[in-house]
Formats: structure tokens, C-alpha cells, sequence
């Protein structure tokens, strides 16, 4: 629910801080106080266009945040994990400012967003109804996800998801088999040539690095030999050169000699004796290996034709061994696929019959209870709209299909026209076109007045007639909608006392599922809130600006007094306040134990 709202140099506002509470909450005050212009910043906050005119005079920025406690929501959580968005101790925090450069900045959780991410976020926390198009019933997804609620239809819908997804999956499949054959034959050559090629090369993952250090050896032999020899010399001496042979047998002499003086000294004897024996041993090994040394041209160019052989095949299928072995498996798995289409085109072709049939017969269930579901939510919602004087209005609930030759064999519905492909000797059902949700479109239609056409909820006259069919909706479908604040602008517009009455007991009602705001001029209808707010108008230093104050006990009297009698409160007009006040929590102590 909405938790607080926050509002800086918004319009007239310069600061209002306010706080709300679960069920219903009026907002009351004279007119041209702000009441509206508090919902249209709420508006802004949600995702509205805003402009620069909507900044307070002389202020560079206006802002808007709103605190919600999330509520139990899947489909909120998702869509908020899609974006990494998740709420912060069960919160989430929008923000919204705007600036006279003409900038507008959201943010959720203080993380910059665009607008459109707070939009999808927004439409599972507020729907505001009446001078704003916040209107998730006009929303013709909505209708038919409100409908299947209404109906407890969540988990065929589900199981109508998977098989759908697992029928486009198998038509996929089909597609890809049954492209050009030529095409084929032709992908079928290139992918057995690939195969030939690296299989020729005979490849392993080890040979490359071994390859590479032969290479280098072969083709420096010569200056091996050189190096090999120049230290062979320095080890073991030649041509009247010092060795490190000689100087060490020098040195093991002259330790010999001091050991023979001072015993304590023949460790120094042993280990010079040892170094000296591993110098000798290391010349011999150096004289083998020079000697071992040869040229070999051939070999060399044997290895280096090898060499490239597999950076050919490296730049034409990966950028290592590894890759190059990989691409082979695939294209060899591609190959066989292709090779045994016909087989696998037959057997795909038996799962796609087999899905749609399962498909079409789970669409046909949801199509019959969604037509007993809407007859029954119709006949609900045209009691509701009596109950608040609109008698002459009528409320139906119009299913749809579109047919499509690729759609699903579904046996019409007895209120639809027949396929335009079937004739009178076919038996097949007519295809029809279908999505995640079945094969329906669901609309809702009101016809406001006796004696006209029943027209979209979303093209009906606007003001408070839309606000009242609004209400009736969301009386019939208090406990399917999941929509989690509902704020109703000027919903009284154009009604009584009496009809205003059963306005207040309807929001009252709806508040036991959801929270609700609403902006009343009906003390009727403010007496019901089980919170009430008043938004004044303050004039300091010249300038105007709004107020909230939440009013409580004898401060509600007065308020509710003014509305009853205008701005000269007598006594007169507190007793009939009071007296409203008393019926509407009578009426409340007994419909909330009903």
C-alpha cells in the first residue's frame, strides 16, 4: 500500500508530508485547496507526462516520492527482479523530479530508471480513477487477466502457457526443417566437407604446444650448436681457455691443503669436491647434446606445413584447437539432423498435432468458463451500478476470436459466427488465432444511458460517471483485482445525498481489499473513511500554498459540519455531521461483522 507522499514545489504545493494507513481514506477541503493537485503529482510519480508547468512559480525543480510497502505480489516481484529492483525490508521507494530545463528524472529504490520501467512497475501498485487515465481496467490484457480471476481459472491458464509455448517451440523446429531443400542439400555438402577436412587434420589438443617447441628447435640448430659448444669451453676448457674445471680443481687443491692445517675445514674439501664432479657432468651432457645436434631441413618443413594446417583451420573454424574440434562435433550433429529430416519432420509433425489438440481442448474449457464467468460478473456489476444511481446504465462482458488458418481448431462458441472457411459438409472445428491465454479477447462494455449501444469501458464519457462505473467494476471485483491502492477523484460528481451514501458504504467495502483513497465534496461519503484528511489553502507572504491536515474527533465534526451547511458552521449543522458520522459507523459495525 501506499505508505507516504512526499510533494516539493509541485504546482501550488510547496511542502506537503503525508502519511496513510490501510482501508479507506478521505481527503477533504474547499475547492482550489489542492485536493486534485495532490493526485496529479501522485500521477507523476506513477509514470504521467509531466511538464515544466507543473513546477512551482519562481523554484528550479519540483519533486515527488512515495514510500509503498509491496505488497504479496508475483508478478509486482518479477517485474522488479527483471530490472534488479528488489524492494529494500519489503519497501520501494519512487521518486520523480522535474526541472525548468525541461529534465525529468524517476528513480525507484534511488536508482535512475527510465519512465517506462516505473510505468510497468506502477501498474501493480496504484490505479487511480477519475481526472487521470491511470485505468488498469481500461486496459484490455487486464480485462481478460480480471475475468480469469474472477473465474479461479489461474491454473488452467498456466497449463494453457506451457502447452502454447511448447506448440511454437514445435512449429519453430517445423520451420527450420522445412526450409528450401536445395538449401539444404547444399548446407548438407558444405557441413560434410567441413567434417572431412578436420577430420583429415587428425587433430589433438596436445600435438600444437609440442609442435611449436620442435619448430623452434629444428630451425635453430645451428646457433644451438654454437651456444652448446661456447659452453662446453667455459665448462670444460680448450684452446689454452681457463675452465670452470680448472679453477674449481685449483680450488679443491688449495682446500685440501688448508683441511690438512685445520680439520674444521674439510667440509669446505667435500663440497668443492662435489661441485667440481657435477661441472664435469653437465660438460659431458652439453658435448652430447651439441653432438646430437643435426640440420633437417625435411623434418623442419614437414612440421612447419603442419604448423599450417592448423592455423588454416584455426582461422576458418575457432580460435584454438579446442574451438575447431567443437565445430566439428556441431556441424557433424547438424549434418545428421539434415540427413534424417524427413524422419524428424514426420515425428515433430505428430507432436504438433498432438500439443494443439491439447491445447485446443484446454482453450475450449477456458472459452465455456470464461462465458459463464462474464454472464455472472455482467449481472454483478449492473447490480452494483443501480446501487449507485446509475439504473438505466447496462454492463456486458463481450468474448472474441479472430480466425487464423494457423490458430487453433477450437469449437466456436454458441453466441459466434462460424468460420468463414467452413461449409455446411465440414466437420473440422474453425482455427482460431491464440496466444499464451487461450484463443479469447475479452472487452468490457457499458452502455451509460437507456437506449444506447454498449460502448468499450475506455471510450465512455469521462468525470464522474466514469468514476461510478469505475467503482462498480472494482465493487464486483474487490477480491480478484490485486491492484493494491485504489484512489477514486471526484467520484461523487453529479450525485445526491442518498446516492452519495451508498458511494461511501461501496468504498468502505472495498477498502477490506485494498486501500483507498478518495476526494469527496459529499459529507455522505467522507463520513465512511476510517481516516480523513483535509487539505487546506494557506496564504503567507503573498503566496498560496496547500496544507494537510489529519483530522480526528471534534476536528472532523467541524470539517464534516462545513461540508453539510458551507462555510458557516452552526449547531445545527454539527449535529447533523455527528448524526452522519454515528449512522455510517453503525452501518459499518454491522456490514463488518456480516
Amino acid at each position: 500500500m501506499l505508505d507516504e507522499l512526499d510533494i516539493r514545489n509541485f504546482a501550488i504545493i510547496d511542502h506537503v508530508h503525508l502519511q496513510f494507513q490501510a482501508g479507506l481514506t478521505v481527503l477533504t477541503g474547499e475547492t482550489g485547496a489542492g485536493k486534485s493537485i495532490i493526485i496529479d503529482a501522485l500521477g507523476i510519480l506513477l509514470g504521467g507526462r509531466a511538464g515544466v508547468d507543473l513546477i512551482r512559480e519562481g523554484e528550479a525543480q519540483a519533486r515527488v516520492e512515495g514510500v509503498f510497502l509491496i505488497p504479496d505480489d508475483a508478478m509486482l516481484c518479477a517485474t522488479l527482479a527483471e530490472y534488479g529492483l528488489d524492494g529494500e525490508d519489503g519497501a520501494l521507494i519512487l521518486a520523480r523530479e522535474l526541472s525548468r530545463t525541461g529534465r525529468s528524472t524517476a528513480r525507484v529504490n534511488g536508482r535512475a530508471v527510465p519512465l517506462s520501467v516505473v510505468q510497468r512497475v506502477s501498474e501493480r501498485l496504484v490505479d487511480i480513477h477519475g481526472q487521470t487515465e491511470h485505468l488498469a481496467l481500461l486496459r484490455a490484457a487486464d480485462q481478460l487477466e480480471i475475468l480469469d480471476r474472477y473465474a479461479g481459472l489461474g491454473a488452467r491458464r498456466e497449463q494453457m502457457a506451457a502447452l502454447v509455448r511448447k506448440l511454437r517451440d514445435v512449429r519453430t523446429a517445423i520451420a527450420r526443417l522445412s526450409g528450401d531443400e536445395r538449401e539444404a542439400a547444399r548446407r548438407l555438402d558444405l557441413l560434410r566437407f567441413q567434417v572431412e577436412e578436420i577430420d583429415r587434420a587428425a587433430l589433438s589438443v596436445e600435438e600444437e604446444a609440442a609442435l611449436t617447441a620442435e619448430v623452434r628447435v629444428l630451425a635453430g640448430a645451428e646457433k644451438l650448436r654454437q651456444l652448446a659448444g661456447q659452453l662446453h669451453a667455459v665448462l670444460a676448457g680448450g684452446d689454452d681457455t681457463t675452465s670452470a674445471e680448472d679453477v674449481l680443481g685449483n680450488a679443491v687443491h688449495l682446500a685440501a691443503e688448508i683441511a690438512r692445517i685445520d680439520s674444521t675445514q674439510e667440509e669446505n674439501v667435500s663440497g668443492l669436491t662435489a661441485a667440481l664432479g657435477d661441472v664435469q657432468e653437465i660438460a659431458r651432457a652439453v658435448r652430447r647434446y651439441a653432438d646430437a645436434l643435426e640440420d633437417d631441413p625435411q623434418r623442419l618443413a614437414t612440421l612447419q606445413e603442419r604448423q599450417e594446417l592448423i592455423r588454416t583451420l584455426k582461422r576458418k573454424y575457432g580460435a584454438s584447437v579446442e574451438e575447431v574440434l567443437a565445430f566439428r562435433a556441431e556441424a557433424a550433429r547438424e549434418a545428421a539432423a539434415i540427413s534424417h529430416s524427413d524422419e524428424r519432420r514426420a515425428e515433430l509433425a505428430d507432436e504438433e498435432a498432438r500439443v494443439a489438440r491439447e491445447a485446443a481442448a484446454l482453450a475450449d474449457e477456458l472459452s465455456a468458463a470464461r462465458r459463464q464467468a462474464a454472464l455472472h460478473l455482467a449481472e454483478r456489476v449492473q447490480r452494483e451500478l443501480a446501487s449507485l444511481n446509475m439504473g438505466g446504465a447496462a454492463f456486458q462482458v463481450r468474448l472474441s476470436r479472430r480466425h487464423d488458418p494457423n490458430g487453433l481448431a477450437v469449437e466456436p462458441a454458441p453466441d459466434m459466427p462460424a468460420s468463414p472457411a467452413q461449409n455446411d459438409t465440414e466437420t473440422r472445428p474453425p482455427p482460431y488465432a491464440f496466444d499464451l491465454t487461450g484463443v479469447d479477447q475479452v472487452e468490457f462494455l457499458v452502455a451509460p444511458n437507456v437506449g444506447e449501444s454498449p460502448k468499450p469501458v475506455a471510450r465512455i464519457a469521462s468525470g464522474g460517471e466514469t468514476s461510478r462505473i469505475m467503482l462498480a467494476l472494482k465493487s464486483a471485483l474487490s477480491e480478484a483485482d490485486r491492484t493494491a491502492t485504489l484512489v477514486f477523484d471526484e467520484v461523487d460528481v453529479g450525485v445526491g445525498g442518498r446516492s452519495g451514501r451508498v458511494i461511501g458504504e461501496k468504498l468502505w467495502q472495498l477498502a477490506k481489499h485494498h486501500q483507498v483513497l478518495c476526494i469527496t465534496h459529499l459529507p455522505q461519503v467522507a463520513v465512511f473513511g476510517d481516516h480523513h484528511q483535509k487539505i487546506r489553502k494557506v496564504v503567507q507572504g503573498g503566496r498560496t500554498s496547500t496544507a494537510v491536515d489529519p483530522l480526528a474527533d471534534l476536528e472532523r465534526v467541524e470539517e464534516l459540519a462545513q461540508m453539510v451547511g458551507g462555510l458557516a458552521v452552526s449547531t445545527t449543522t454539527r449535529r447533523a455531521a455527528q448524526d452522519l458520522l454515528t449512522q455510517a459507523e453503525q452501518w459499518k459495525a454491522t456490514a463488518g461483522n456480516a
